[in-house]
């Protein structure tokens, strides 16, 4: 790779700027804010910075990543998987149904690689988790309970939350969204989920106009119940899976890294690897990518399989019960 570029400043497009650089030092990196304004401050990991998809265009660049704000993740990216460039689309792909077809037809036409950046499923303990599952560790699964909070104000220390594409709708904010990983991989372990029941709630904590506490009660499409709980209010980050099937039961530590598998006879580590750096899983996401740009063997997420967590956050939204919550 010679030329290429991420579209959006924030702190993950931060990120995916390092690791260009890193797998691809010499390398001419670009990069566009997703309003089209120029910073005030200088922008890491950058030779040239753009005003327009246009520019873009102009430099023939040889692949894209899309981390602006999701709402406008079709806007950016539709050109240049229009014209042949290989697109890495940031979580969650789209934040409208319309969005994710128009995408899908696009890729089709043109032929281009395009992936979704759930980065999670790379993982080390996911991708064991997935191992447990298929291999069926637990036998007939009974319940499955998902559980991520984390505080808003602590995620991106020293800038105003309020301001943060997490705390406004109009740039596709929410828990539902921002959170989506714990859906993706939720169908991604345990397959389909249906709807059952779902608690949207804003607390007085923040005073958002988005949900900052999501609860959900599903059936996945083996029959087993799933429960899920998503906030940005807990002070002390959690972030776990405990399934519950015939043989016992699995804690998935998202944190620690970590599987403990639990049966009559105690209790048993079966991963465990809490020193691994969770850059490495963006590294790996990025190189995923480039095999497949090659058209090797791959694990890529595609449009389609991303898009189902889109339609699921809309049943979700649609099911809904809408509240507030006092501190």
């Amino acid at each position: 790779m010679q030329r290429v570029a991420v579209i959006g400043l924030g702190n993950i497009a931060k990120r995916h700027r390092y690791n260009l650089k890193q797998l691809f030092p010499n390398a001419t990196l670009f990069a566009l804010s997703a309003s089209g304004r120029t910073p005030k401050a200088d922008v890491s990991d950058c030779d040239h910075l753009v005003s327009d998809i246009e520019a873009l265009l102009a430099a023939r660049i040889e692949l894209a990543i899309v981390a602006s704000p999701a709402p406008f993740h079709a806007e950016h990216a539709l050109p240049l998987v229009s014209a042949g460039i290989p697109v890495l689309i940031e979580k969650p792909v789209v934040t409208e149904g319309s969005d994710i077809d128009s995408l899908i037809a696009a890729a089709e036409l043109s032929g281009t690689p395009v992936a979704v950046g759930y980065c999670l499923r790379y993982l080390p303990s996911a991708q064991k988790m997935h191992q447990l599952i298929t291999e069926q560790k637990l036998g007939k699964l009974y319940n499955i309970n998902i559980e991520i909070g984390q505080y808003l104000p602590d995620w991106r220390p020293g800038k105003d939350f309020r301001n943060s594409v997490s705390a406004n709708a109009h740039l596709g904010g929410g828990a539902l969204n921002e959170l989506s990983h714990e859906l993706d991989y939720a169908r991604w372990l345990f397959g389909e989920l249906c709807v059952k029941a779902a608690i949207l709630r804003s607390s007085d904590a923040f005073n958002l106009n988005v949900e900052d506490c999501v609860d959900l009660l599903a059936i996945s499409e083996h029959g087993v119940v799933a429960s899920v709980h998503m906030d940005f209010l807990q002070r002390a980050v959690h972030r776990c899976c405990r399934v519950v099937g015939v043989e016992g039961a699995l804690e998935w530590d998202l944190l620690k890294n970590s599987i403990v598998f639990y049966n009559s006879n105690g209790s048993e580590i079966l991963y465990a690897e809490p020193e691994w750096s969770k850059s490495l899983m963006y590294l790996e996401m990025l190189r995923d990518f480039i095999r497949m740009i090659k058209g090797e063997a791959h694990h890529c997420i595609s449009l389609g399989d991303a898009g189902k967590t889109v339609r699921l956050i809309q049943k979700i939204r649609d099911k809904a019960c809408l509240g507030n919550l006092t501190r």
